[in-house]
């Protein structure tokens, strides 16, 4: 036993320089040079019952500092109000009149548009845009000034998709931290498999891409499989080796909300995950083996415990030297990403990602969730 102890800590440790490799290896978008013949830019948000964050929000959008060289506004920002119950028709209208860049497109609840997922509202959204550049966020996100500008330098440089980083406020309780840890480390991981030329996933709340891209995936018969998964169907079914870069800047970032319950927060995940099922073969084996020895490394670790050998100093030692090594990760993509605290909390993040796969291996492995929201 503690032999295969030493194998999964050896793939494990691996796996963390790995990561450390890509976060050093992430450049900012502002080493780019900014490009004097910017292009158009559709910003393309899907709302739903949104009414309180498009009041918080979205005027960080429609102030967004991106203009071409005779200084005028060079974006749009469409708002798809998708079956909305709430007062988001209002919300939008009071913005629509001190915003001439914006423009808002309504489905009806009552409209043969009204399908599971916000597949529908982005198609419609898409359609409806008028740049080549497409940036997409979520109605909950707060960004910076600099965003579009940032977000699409890569678009510039011949990039087709950016995927960039979405994180979310910093709060109180055990959840709030556990999310905005999660999140970071699904940032590590697909950081790194880019850069190697494994491109599997983005965040829809914080991603850009060229039109002629999103209309292949929209017409691909993969798109239709689940309603949710928009960002990570893109990047499988029209990522390359060449053609996805990463935004690490800052101020690229999205900021929203983590839920606040553990039931709402398990909802979400149950929908995110969904899509995992339908990465490319090679990045499944890899993140498989990743999540598998990452469980051998607890599980062996506690078995031997009960072991009446000395060997039990040994896995003790060895399940040390993993946690160090990734705390070491964590730690320089606290500094990367402006996150902080994670990495006194790794033990126990640690444990609860072991629970987290366990749990949501169904959605992960074979089940679908079929609602937005």
């Amino acid at each position: 036993m503690i032999f295969v102890l030493f194998i999964v800590v050896a793939i494990q440790c691996g796996y963390a320089f790995f990561f450390l490799w890509g976060l050093r290896k992430a450049r900012l978008a502002t080493q780019l040079s900014e490009s004097t013949n910017k292009q158009f830019v559709s910003v393309i948000i899907c709302a739903k019952n949104e009414a309180e964050n498009l009041s918080k929000h979205l005027s960080t959008v429609l102030e967004q500092n991106y203009c071409g060289r005779d200084g005028n506004r060079l974006f749009e920002v469409i708002v798809v109000n998708d079956c909305s119950e709430d007062k988001t028709e209002e919300t939008l209208r009071g913005y629509c009149k001190t915003y001439p860049q914006l423009k808002v497109l309504t489905i009806a609840p009552d409209s043969s548009e009204n399908i599971k997922g916000k597949k529908a509202a982005l198609a419609k959204g898409v359609a409806a845009a008028r740049g080549e550049w497409l940036l997409f966020t979520d109605a909950d996100c707060k960004v910076s000034g600099r965003w579009i500008d940032l977000m699409t330098r890569p678009l510039t440089n011949g990039k087709e998709i950016v995927a960039g980083y979405g994180g979310y406020n910093e709060g109180v309780g055990l959840l709030n931290k556990f999310i905005r840890a999660e999140t970071m480390h699904s940032f590590i991981q697909y950081n790194a498999y880019t850069h190697v030329g494994m491109p599997y996933m983005a965040v829809g709340r914080n991603m850009a891409c060229v039109r002629s891209v999103a209309e292949r995936v929209m017409a691909d018969e993969l798109w239709s499989v689940i309603p949710s998964g928009d960002d990570d169907l893109l990047v499988r079914i029209a990522g390359t080796k060449d053609n996805v870069a990463i935004v690490c800047d800052r101020e690229s970032f999205t900021y929203s909300s983590t839920k606040e319950s553990w039931s709402d927060w398990v909802q979400q995940k149950q929908r995110h995950l969904s899509t995992g099922k339908y990465y490319k073969p090679s990045v499944k084996l890899l993140l498989g083996l990743y999540g598998v020895t990452h469980a051998l490394v607890w599980v062996l670790t506690v078995l031997s415990l009960f072991q009446t050998s000395l060997w039990w100093w040994l896995a003790i030692g060895l399940f040390l030297i993993r946690a160090l090594v990734f705390s070491g990760v964590w730690n320089f993509a606290e500094k990367r990403l402006g996150e902080k605290g994670f990495v006194y909390f790794f033990p126990v993040f640690d444990f609860g990602w072991l629970i987290y796969n366990f749990a949501f291996l169904p959605y992960i492995a074979w089940k679908n969730k079929t609602n937005w929201k």
